[in-house]
């Protein structure tokens, strides 16, 4: 295990050196001036040519990229451009709300897709069956911000029952306002008693959440099937059956089971998916995470906080790719000899 383990470190070494070799130099190639954005719309020649200098923008491409591995490294990620503050600050501060959004879909994605896709492969060609695909069909084929304004559309504006955008009401922070603790509110809130505050947070989660669900829900559904009916007609199920054990604890417990590997790998790539899902979705309902950070840093042309979103998300990427590779190791023993 511990061999194996090493070999996914050294492989995930490798893939975001790529990753930030790639990035840095895409980001060069964007036709701007990034001094002359940095200084302002009015600035001269000579302060633009200063601040060309101070950033190190007049060395060799190679020279910069060292140097600026060199500071990520030490934690010197570099200052955004639109806020002229430090882009790591700049993640750390909105990461929370993020984390809060993609941890609340996949506690809807997980169970409700493991579900569907269990009935789905246990009632195969039924009308059931039938009703599990269009669903799993609809959540994977539409747009996250389509589905978002439906949303909104549905419950603001015709039934009027969960709000339209924001992660809390705005008269809250005078009303109840929320003590900071970890930046994720619906666990500040909890943790201080506040309970009037959690009741809005959790209000204000819905939507969103249900909107980034959608998409890992039919992923889910649709792999849980596949893997389950693999399984069922596996001769172990037969012999299962056949000793008189409950269909019930066959479905759940056998088939479920050794069909984890492909579902593992499903969930993780869902998982990862969700970090640059949430853009949409933050930009829908007006959350204040990374990917609202990320939209607003690439209008602005805003190089340092672009690369720091970017290796930050592809770090996370290879992070849950790591962690899935271990959990499928843990599940099936064989695959630690790949």
């Amino acid at each position: 295990m511990i061999r194996f383990l090493l070999r996914r470190l050294t492989s995930s070494l490798f893939v975001l050196a790529g990753v930030s070799v790639i990035t840095f130099w895409l980001a060069r190639l964007i036709p701007s001036d990034v001094a002359a954005i940095y200084i302002g719309p009015r600035a001269r020649p000579e302060q633009i040519e200063r601040v060309r200098e101070q950033l190190g923008l007049n060395e060799g491409l190679i020279t910069q990229y060292l140097v600026y591995m060199r500071d990520m490294l030490a934690g010197d990620w570099g200052s955004s451009i639109a806020t002229k503050r430090p882009v790591l600050d700049e993640i750390l501060l909105r990461l929370p709300a993020t984390l809060e959004l993609i941890v609340a879909a996949m506690l809807i994605a997980l169970p409700v897709g493991l579900v569907l896709g269990m009935l789905s492969a246990r009632w195969q060609g039924r009308p059931i069956d039938m009703g599990v695909r269009i669903v799993s069909i609809v959540g994977v084929s539409l747009p996250a911000f389509f589905l978002g304004l439906l949303l909104q559309i549905l419950f603001f504006r015709s039934l009027d029952v969960l709000p339209l955008s924001g992660r809390v009401d705005s008269d809250l922070r005078f009303v109840s306002p929320i003590d900071t603790v970890t930046g994720v509110y619906i666990v500040d809130a909890a943790v201080t008693g506040n309970w009037s505050a959690l009741r809005d947070v959790a209000w204000h989660l819905i939507l969103p959440a249900i909107t980034l669900a959608a998409y890992p829900i039919g992923l889910i559904s649709r792999m849980t099937r596949s893997a389950m009916l693999e399984s069922l007609g596996k001769d172990y199920i037969r012999m299962a059956r056949a000793y008189g054990l409950r269909e019930r604890y066959i479905v759940s417990r056998l088939a479920l089971r050794n069909a984890m590997v492909p579902v593992l790998t499903v969930i993780g790539l869902t998982l990862a998916y969700l970090l640059t899902g949430t853009f949409f979705v933050e930009i829908v309902f007006n959350w204040p995470g990374l990917g609202t950070f990320a939209v607003r840093s690439i209008l602005a042309t805003d190089y340092p906080a672009i690369m720091g979103i970017a290796l930050f998300g592809a770090a996370a990427y290879v992070v849950i790719n790591l962690v899935v590779d271990l959990a499928q190791a843990w599940v099936d023993p064989r695959i630690r000899l790949t």
